[in-house]
């Protein structure tokens, strides 16, 4: 599938702090991707969301609906600007990286963002599905402290008994207030068997741990099944293969059962695995048109879906970037009937340069559209049912309103 954008951005508040491994995500420390535009591999293409080891954009939204009465416009960085800045910094002995964030943050690029080298190079294992770390998915709080989001099972952090909630103050003695989170994930990161003391509060007690960083690895897809034969497919992230996985899934569900698509909390990442998950339950046909600097294209599920099985699509306000692409297919062409509510609206498209120091700026070219034309980013995705709590036993209804289950 030639063409595909190398990445298609993340908000930066999810790059910047949660999970870091989604190239169609909003985090940044977890995720990243490492092709570039008109890659001839898919593989290596379009990332839209967050990071794996981080949690929100900066600053973080609530998850709650994202619903503004427009959509915002994203500047977007002048790409020899930036990188004449990052040489003539380069040149005066200067942090390169330093002077292109200038750049890009006086130039209102929302999503726009740059990391070193090895920030960048991190960003590859993340898209596998692997990383270093401690286990921590860390978000930037409304009132500007990190505070840990979620824990992985049986990781280091959750050895160490930290909860999601605890809030996050230093690590190996350095502050994290004011720090992205993507320099918050940056301090997590580090050599699998070194020590980092993680010094927290937790209802007003302050806690220090000394966790131990391991080789990590993340399931991006989960499946379960239902009494009633329903099958419940949880899409944490587009990481590569996860697109595979979920149309494996779908092959393997009881003939004529339901299928519960949950994209709930899922940032986003690679936009060709993003594809190829739109593409279990399409028979071929436009999944999102997108721009990069006025030059319009197209994105195609790939034939023989399973078109005919009854289908519902949990989402929520932290379903980003690619996530809202296949929720946005799935909803447009009449496949899904969505309910949650309304989704994160991060749709822009980001391009990497490589600059004089080895660094990687990220720099806003353009926009997904949904199949009926409808832009991603802003205003988010609107379910066709709403719900807050018991979602999925709303979603199970839906379902048995479409013949299956109870």
């Amino acid at each position: 599938m030639p063409g595909l954008p190398a990445h298609c951005p993340r908000p930066r508040d999810l790059r910047r702090g949660a999970v870091l491994t989604l190239v169609f995500l909003t985090s940044v420390v977890a995720a990243a991707s490492t092709g570039r535009w008109d890659a001839a591999d898919a593989g290596t293409l379009a990332r839209t969301s967050v990071p794996a080891q981080a949690a929100a954009p900066d600053p973080a939204p609530a998850p709650a609906p994202f619903a503004p009465d427009a959509p915002r416009a994203t500047g977007t960085a002048d790409r020899e600007a930036v990188a004449r800045a990052a040489a003539e910094a380069v040149a005066e002995g200067k942090s390169g990286k330093k002077a292109a964030q200038e750049v890009v943050s006086r130039s209102g690029d929302r999503w726009g963002t740059v990391y070193d080298r090895g920030e960048y190079a991190a960003f590859a294992d993340d898209l596998d599905g692997h990383w270093t770390g401690v286990g921590l998915w860390v978000e930037r709080t409304r009132e500007g402290w990190i505070r840990v989001d979620r824990v992985q099972p049986a990781g280091p952090a959750a050895r160490a008994g930290l909860r999601a909630g605890d809030r996050l103050l230093s690590v190996d003695g350095q502050g994290v207030s004011g720090l992205a989170v993507v320099d918050v994930v940056a301090l997590l990161r580090g050599e699998a068997g070194t020590p980092v003391v993680l010094h927290l509060s937790r209802d007003g007690v302050d806690l220090t741990e000394t966790v131990r960083r391991e080789q990590l690895r993340a399931e991006p897809v989960t499946v379960r099944r239902l009494a009633d034969g329903v099958t419940v497919i949880k899409v944490d992230s587009f990481t590569r293969g996860s697109g595979e996985r979920v149309r494996t899934a779908v092959r393997e569900a009881p003939p004529g059962a339901g299928v519960l698509l949950d994209l709930r909390g899922n940032p986003g990442g690679l936009v060709a695995e993003a594809v190829t998950a739109a593409s279990a339950f399409l028979d071929g046909g436009l999944v999102a048109t997108y721009d990069v600097r006025g030059s319009e294209r197209a994105l195609y599920a790939a034939p023989g879906g399973d078109t005919g099985r009854p289908l519902v699509a949990l989402v929520d306000g932290g379903t980003m970037s690619a996530a809202e692409l296949v929720t946005g297919a799935l909803q447009d062409r009449g496949r899904a009937v969505t309910v949650g509510t309304r989704t994160f609206g991060k749709g822009s498209v980001q391009m990497p340069t490589e600059l004089p120091d080895g660094s990687v700026a990220e720099l806003t070219v353009g926009t997904y559209r949904t199949p009926a034309g409808r832009s991603l980013d802003g205003g988010g995705i609107t379910p066709d049912l709403a719900a807050r709590e018991g979602a999925e036993e709303r979603a199970r209804k839906v379902l048995g309103g479409l013949g299956v289950g109870p």
